[in-house]
């Protein structure tokens, strides 16, 4: 007898592989432009903004569920800040890629949840737990052994201190922006996909003048009459980026939805094994044994956090139980100052 496959976890596999192919692309690709056109960072950012905007427009035109918004001024002033926050960290974001290795991209943004705790605690005016304190430590020891110097690297792989400076201003601007989420989809009537909305739009107009005052426009020009330069790896690269940006938003969505915090934990540490290997391969990216360990130690330390946040609470203790009295330092409790 055939066995019985569950309807749910298939479409558990299926968001996961989704998402996982949809980030996948979206990092090498985005590379591989980059690598191709690393002069024109600014406008590659801005026509995948654009290309993600079209996308819902015209997946509003056939499904009720797909939101957009009416343009208000006051709403639009309310979302300045997150909107400025989102494009300075796609910004530091795009730059740190061009930079580094795609295999190291992934280090030299490893203080994304350092970074998120200390501004989710300030911004709470909270301390975290003991627990989320550990994994955050341990997160940027991670860090620091991928960024610490190492003798057995070759000339080109060796990340300069701006391409550094780049992955941690993107880290610190993807911890604001975590949490000025919370704050500004209110505005939104709640709805993510209107925040998208808002989020794209508003970037492409914010980065519209810097992409002409950087220059970016002529030098288009410039590289089209060189012999050597591919135009279409460019414009495919960024048709593509652009599609699948709107996608990724789409499968974050789904995943969140429909998967739980531990199983998209495991899916984001497989991405990052299968980003890794595929580095090396497609691009003959360096693996050292600091980079492999650096990469271990900060999927370990994202991991303990994850089962941290999402472990269920302790069941109550019983009012004649002789230690109810005492104060609780529990795992609930490192949970709750998180």
């Amino acid at each position: 007898m055939a066995p019985v496959v569950d309807a749910n976890n298939l479409k558990v596999a299926g968001v996961v592989s989704f998402y996982m192919f949809s980030a996948l692309v979206m990092v090498f690709v985005n590379k591989a432009v980059l690598n191709n056109s690393p002069d024109l960072p600014l406008l590659f950012l801005m026509l995948q903004l654009l290309i993600a905007v079209v996308l819902l427009h015209v997946s509003a035109l056939f499904s009720n569920k797909i939101e957009i918004p009416r343009f208000d001024k006051e709403v639009a002033k309310k979302l300045v800040p997150v909107v400025l926050v989102n494009i300075v960290g796609l910004v530091f974001n795009t730059l740190c890629l061009r930079d580094v290795e795609a295999s190291f991209f992934q280090i030299a943004r490893g203080l994304v949840l350092p970074l998120t705790i200390v501004v989710s605690s300030a911004q709470t005016r909270s301390t975290p737990g003991k627990q989320t304190i550990a994994a955050a430590a341990v997160v940027t020891v991670g860090f620091m052994v991928g960024v610490a110097p190492s003798k057995n690297l070759p000339a080109a792989s060796i990340p300069s201190t701006l391409s550094l400076f780049y992955g941690v201003l993107s880290s610190l601007f993807i911890a604001f922006h975590a949490v000025l989420i919370k704050s500004s989809l209110p505005h939104c009537n709640n709805s993510t996909i209107q925040l998208a909305w808002w989020t794209n739009v508003g970037s492409a107009v914010f980065l519209f003048p810097f992409v002409f005052l950087h220059g970016e426009p002529w030098k288009v020009l410039d590289l089209y009459f060189l012999e050597n330069w591919d135009w279409t790896v460019f414009a495919w690269g960024s048709l593509v980026t652009g599609v699948f940006g709107f996608l990724l938003c789409v499968a974050g969505l789904l995943s969140i939805k429909v998967t739980s915090p531990v199983t998209h934990m495991f899916s984001s540490a497989a991405r990052s094994v299968l980003q890794t290997l595929i580095g090396v391969w497609a691009f003959k990216d360096v693996l050292n044994v600091n980079r492999g360990l650096s990469i271990g130690i900060i999927l370990g330390g994202t991991m303990y956090y994850t089962w941290v946040r999402s472990a269920p609470p302790p069941p109550p203790r019983r009012a004649n139980d002789p230690e109810a009295a005492l104060p609780l330092k529990s795992h609930q409790e490192d949970r709750e100052k998180a």
